[in-house]
C-alpha cells in the first residue's frame, strides 16, 4: 500500500472544519468554542501521529478563530513538529488546563460576546469540569456535549480506511503464522504471546487490544483471559485479536479445531458462519445497527442456536477499538457510508465450548467492504 494512501496532509484541516460546523449546528449559529480533554478526540482533531501516548496530559481549544493544543514540556517537541503544516497552535505554559483554557477565551474574539458559550465534552470528570468553573466568572455558560465528537469520528475519512486496511493485512498474516505454529500441548498462553510478537515484528505499532485465545471450556466466555489451559484434541480455539498500525485498530475472531469437529460443534460452527455471511450480505446505509443484531439472531435461531450469543453483533472501530456505531439492538441508527464496524456473531455454551467468526470493514454506498483477508472455511489442525 502507497504511503500516500495512508497520509492526508491536510486531514487535520477537515476534522477541525467538520467539528467547527457541528458546533455551529449545535446552538443555531452563536459562538460556541470546545476544549477537549479525551486523548483519542485530541488525536482524532489534530491528525497527529507519533505523538500522544495513554496519559491524558493534553487540552484542544478550538473555535473559529484559533485551534491550540496545550501540553507540557515532554510533548512539546513532538507537537510543534507534528503542528509545523497546521493551523493548531502549540502552547506549553506551566499551567493547569483550566487556566489555560480560560486564557483562550480571554484573548479571543468571543470575549464578552452575548451568547457565547464553552463547550465541554461529556466524558470530561467531575473534576475538571469544576476547575473550569472556579477558572471563570461565577454564572458562566458551560456546555456539555452529548458525544459529539465520537459521533464525527463514526465516519471514516479515505486516510482512516487505509491506515485500517495497513492493521487488518499485519493481522491476516499473524492468523496464517498461528495456525501453522498451534498444537495441541500448548497453553493458551503460549499461543497469545506467539501471535501478539508476530504482530509486533510484522509491522504494527502495538496491539489494539489484549488478545483472546481460549480452548474448551474457556471458550465459552466471550473475554476470556489466556491462561495455563492445554489445547487438547477434539476442542475449539477462540482466537480474537487485533493490530494497531498508523495509530489505527483492526479486530478479527477466528475459531479453528483441534482435529475435524462433529456433531453440535459442527453445527454451531455453520450457524455462526451463516449469521456472519447473512449479515454482510445485508450491510448499507440505511440499514440500523439494530436490523444487523436481529438478523444474527434469526440466523442462529434458524440453526438451533437461539439466544446462545448474549451480545451485540458488532462495533465501530477506529483510533479506538471499540467506536460508534455498534450493531446492537440499542442502536435504531441508520449506519451511513463511512461507518466502519465489525461483524461478531458467537455461540456460548457453558461447560462446552464457545466459538466465534468476527470480519471488520467499512460501510460503503451501496453494501459492505469487508477488510479482513482470512478464509471463513473451517481450519483444522
Amino acid at each position: 500500500m502507497a504511503y500516500n494512501e495512508l497520509y492526508n496532509p491536510v486531514a487535520c484541516e477537515w476534522h477541525l472544519g467538520q467539528l467547527l460546523r457541528a458546533l455551529a449546528q449545535l446552538r443555531d449559529g452563536r459562538p460556541s468554542p470546545m476544549v477537549l480533554r479525551d486523548t483519542s478526540n485530541i488525536r482524532w482533531a489534530t491528525a497527529f501521529d507519533d505523538v500522544f501516548d495513554d496519559e491524558a496530559a493534553h487540552a484542544l481549544y478550538v473555535s473559529g478563530d484559533r485551534a491550540v493544543l496545550h501540553t507540557d514540556s515532554r510533548y512539546a517537541a513532538a507537537c510543534q513538529e507534528a503542528a509545523r503544516r497546521t493551523p493548531i497552535k502549540v502552547d506549553v505554559e506551566r499551567e493547569g488546563h483550566a487556566a489555560f483554557v480560560a486564557r483562550q477565551w480571554n484573548g479571543s474574539w468571543l470575549h464578552g460576546m452575548p451568547g457565547a458559550e464553552l463547550q465541554v465534552e461529556d466524558t470530561m470528570t467531575i473534576g475538571e469540569y469544576r476547575a473550569l468553573e472556579k477558572a471563570f466568572p461565577e454564572e458562566f455558560p458551560i456546555g456539555v456535549t452529548d458525544g459529539l465528537v465520537v459521533g464525527l469520528r463514526a465516519v471514516k475519512d479515505t486516510y482512516e480506511v487505509a491506515r485500517m486496511r495497513a492493521a487488518q493485512a499485519i493481522t491476516d498474516a499473524a492468523f496464517e503464522h498461528i495456525v501453522k505454529y498451534m498444537k495441541p500441548g500448548m497453553t493458551e498462553r503460549a499461543v497469545q504471546l506467539e501471535l501478539e510478537d508476530f504482530m509486533v515484528r510484522h509491522g504494527a505499532q502495538g496491539l489494539a487490544f489484549p488478545s483472546i485465545v481460549a480452548t474448551g471450556e474457556n471458550g465459552a466466555s466471550p473475554h476470556a483471559i489466556p491462561g495455563a489451559t492445554v489445547l487438547e484434541a477434539g476442542q475449539c480455539v477462540v482466537l480474537d485479536f487485533g493490530a494497531r498500525a498508523y495509530g489505527y485498530c483492526s479486530d478479527m475472531t477466528r475459531t479453528v479445531f483441534l482435529g475435524e469437529p462433529e456433531g453440535e460443534m459442527r453445527r454451531a460452527w455453520e450457524a455462526v458462519r451463516a449469521a456472519n455471511e447473512a449479515v454482510e450480505a445485508m450491510l448499507a446505509p440505511g440499514v440500523t445497527g439494530r436490523e444487523a443484531h436481529e438478523r444474527a439472531e434469526a440466523v442462529l435461531a434458524e440453526h438451533g442456536f437461539a439466544g446462545c450469543m448474549g451480545h451485540g453483533l458488532g462495533h465501530g472501530v477506529g483510533l479506538d477499538i471499540h467506536e460508534e456505531p455498534v450493531l446492537a439492538p440499542r442502536n435504531e441508527k441508520p449506519l451511513v457510508a463511512g461507518n466502519v464496524v465489525t461483524v461478531e456473531p458467537g455461540i456460548y455454551l457453558p461447560g462446552k465450548f464457545g466459538m466465534r467468526l468476527e470480519d471488520f470493514g467499512v460501510i460503503t454506498d451501496d453494501g459492505f467492504e469487508v477488510f479482513t483477508k482470512s478464509t471463513h472455511e473451517t481450519v483444522v489442525i
